[in-house]
C-alpha cells in the first residue's frame, strides 16, 4: 500500500537550529532515502518552495484570478513529502519516524494512506 509521508515545516524552528543540527537533518534524509531505495519501498520524493514563492489560483464565474499566497493561519507549511510503497501502516510509521524532522520540537511528520492514484 502506498503512503504519503508529509513533512510539515516551520521556518522559525529551522532558523533557530545550529548549522550542525541543520546538516544533521540533511544527513538524516539521505539515510532515509538510502534505506527505502535499498528495500524497494521508495516511490518518489519532493521538496517544495516556501509559501511566499507560491500563488493561489481561483476561478469564479469562469474567470481565473491569481493571487500571492497561500495565506494560512499557521506557522507550519507543507515542505515536502516521500511517497512510499510499504506492506503495512506500521512500516509507514516506522519509516516516518526516520524522517529527521520528526525528532525536532516544532516540526512534524504526517502519514496519509493513498486511496486513489493515476499515472504513478
Amino acid at each position: 500500500m502506498k503512503y504519503l509521508v508529509i513533512m510539515n515545516i516551520n521556518p522559525d524552528v529551522l532558523a533557530a537550529l545550529t548549522e550542525e543540527e541543520q546538516q544533521a537533518i540533511g544527513a538524516g534524509h539521505q539515510k532515509l532515502l538510502a534505506t527505502i531505495k535499498e528495500t524497494g519501498e521508495f516511490h518518489s520524493t519532493v521538496a517544495l518552495a516556501e509559501p511566499d514563492k507560491s500563488v493561489v489560483v481561483k476561478v469564479r464565474d469562469g474567470v481565473p484570478a491569481v493571487t500571492d499566497g497561500p495565506f494560512v493561519e499557521a506557522k507550519e507549511f507543507l515542505g515536502g513529502y516521500y511517497l512510499i510503497d510499504v506492506a503495512s501502516a506500521e512500516r509507514a510509521q516506522e519509516l516516518a519516524a526516520m524522517v529527521p524532522d520528526a525528532a525536532i520540537e516544532g516540526l512534524g511528520v504526517e502519514i496519509r494512506a493513498v486511496v486513489f492514484e493515476e499515472g504513478l
